[in-house]
């Protein structure tokens, strides 16, 4: 049994947003629900709710630059910078600029929508 697995297909989250998501280890890619590893693109002008995830989130910026409202306080990250955000702590995720974001991210244990808890 090989001791190592090599993704060249990764699983397309359906998105109504206009968002890129691959996911190429995780839950649903992998059936891991250890760690998800997911290749992203925002659009410009793209935003999601609010949000509480029960999983912490690394996310590294490849190109683009990228919102971050954690708790009350205004963040923006550009290519070259990465975060660590903690699990449980409230956060939304934007892309209010005019240029597409494209990044990485990395969550602990595996992204599961049902842990997300997105507010209305």
């Amino acid at each position: 049994m090989k001791k190592y697995t090599i993704q060249t297909d990764p699983f397309i989250v359906p998105t109504t947003d206009g968002k890129r998501i691959e996911e190429h280890h995780g839950r649903i890619a992998t059936k891991n629900p250890a760690i998800s590893i997911a290749h992203m693109v925002a659009p410009p002008h793209w935003s999601e709710p609010f949000q509480t995830p029960e999983f912490e989130e690394y996310t590294y910026i490849i190109s683009g630059k990228k919102q971050f409202i954690i708790e009350d306080e205004i963040l923006i990250l550009e290519a070259g910078q990465s975060i660590r955000i903690a699990e449980n702590t409230r956060i939304q995720y934007s892309n209010p600029f005019d240029e597409p974001c494209e990044y990485l991210s990395v969550c602990r244990p595996a992204f599961d929508f049902m842990k997300v808890h997105r507010e209305e």
